[in-house]
């Protein structure tokens, strides 16, 4: 099979950086790059971004944007972990700051659906909302999760082996094999099932697709509920492995995910959308920030070359477009 039936050239040029970038690193530094902790290191640090990612790749495959996704995911673990330290039981805090992602997802979704806001005001509110949120539920304190043999603290086991009764070896990345099967199903949605078809349709022409008769409404409220659902389980990972939730946080975590999805060959303007080229993204930048100190560069230098990668990545993109045309 041809590989251009597989990939866009975008993500083509993506997947070669991904290995070149691990290239440069392993040869230069094999004695630290090489090492299995590594592996453990990239994906602990992807995983929250990756998850957001996932999520908000439906929403700017229908032309939009979702800048509240950094602060919902944060928020929604302040409001399970306000419920945690009252008692409640871990999988009725998991749900909780599952169904308040979906909840904030939803209410942008009818805003840029039914109200017809700019999905960049709308969610601009919502990321303000859910900001302020957070610091009220928590009433501005840190709330730290279970880690250890404590009560509750499975969950992080979802993400990471942190014990020795597992049979997998302890610090085994267990949440990349959940982002795997989650990216391969999402795919599958976005790309196979007539919720994706849609989706992707409203990015490329939103009003021939109303006026074929499909709802567009509905189905772009539901890539924003994707979003808002997987900004919370972002939060999960994200408390998952590095043990607490503060109020405050979470702004700039969206414009991680973003970068991750447009690098990974996402279009801004709608009508094309990968999932497995935004998990490349995001692996890329996080790849970039724990190998630049092995080699004696400090981690922020990671920021300017993901600027200029992103910047790369959208000039792609419009070349491709005007190819298209």
């Amino acid at each position: 099979m041809n590989a251009k039936k597989i990939f866009s050239n975008q993500q083509i040029v993506v997947v070669i950086a991904l290995a070149l970038i691990c290239l440069v690193f392993a040869i230069i530094t094999p004695e630290s790059f090489l090492k299995s902790t590594t592996f453990t290191n990239i994906s602990k640090s992807a995983y929250y971004v990756a998850f957001m990612a996932i999520g908000i790749t439906f929403v700017i495959a229908t032309g939009g944007i979702d800048l509240s996704i950094g602060t919902v995911a944060i928020c929604s673990a302040l409001v399970g972990g306000t419920l945690m330290e009252k008692g409640a039981p871990m999988i009725i805090v998991l749900l909780v700051i599952l169904l308040t992602g979906t909840i904030f997802g939803l209410i942008n979704g009818i805003l840029v659906s039914y109200f017809e806001l700019p999905a960049f005001i709308a969610t601009l509110g919502t990321m303000m909302m859910s900001r302020g949120l957070g610091s009220i539920v928590s009433k501005t304190k840190t709330i730290s999760f279970p880690q250890g043999d404590s009560v509750g603290a499975w969950f992080r086991e979802i993400f990471m082996i942190t014990g020795d009764k597992s049979i997998l070896p302890k610090n085994f990345p267990t949440g990349f094999i959940l982002l795997a099967v989650t990216a391969i199903i999402m795919s599958t949605i976005l790309t196979k099932t007539r919720i994706g078809r849609y989706i992707l349709s409203i990015g490329s022409n939103k009003e021939a697709t109303r006026l074929s008769g499909i709802n567009t409404q509905f189905y772009e409220t539901i890539a924003y509920v994707f979003s808002g659902f997987f900004a919370a389980l972002g939060g999960i990972a994200y408390v998952a492995v590095f043990t607490t939730a503060q109020p405050n946080t979470g702004n700039g975590f969206e414009l991680d995910a973003i970068a991750g999805v447009v690098i990974g060959g996402t279009s801004l303007s709608g009508g094309v959308g990968s999932i497995i080229g935004s998990l490349i993204g995001v692996f890329i930048m996080t790849v970039l920030k724990i190998g630049f100190p092995y080699i004696g560069v400090q981690s922020h230098y990671q920021l300017f070359i993901t600027g200029i990668i992103l910047i790369f990545a959208v000039y792609m993109d419009i070349l491709n477009r005007k190819r298209g045309k």
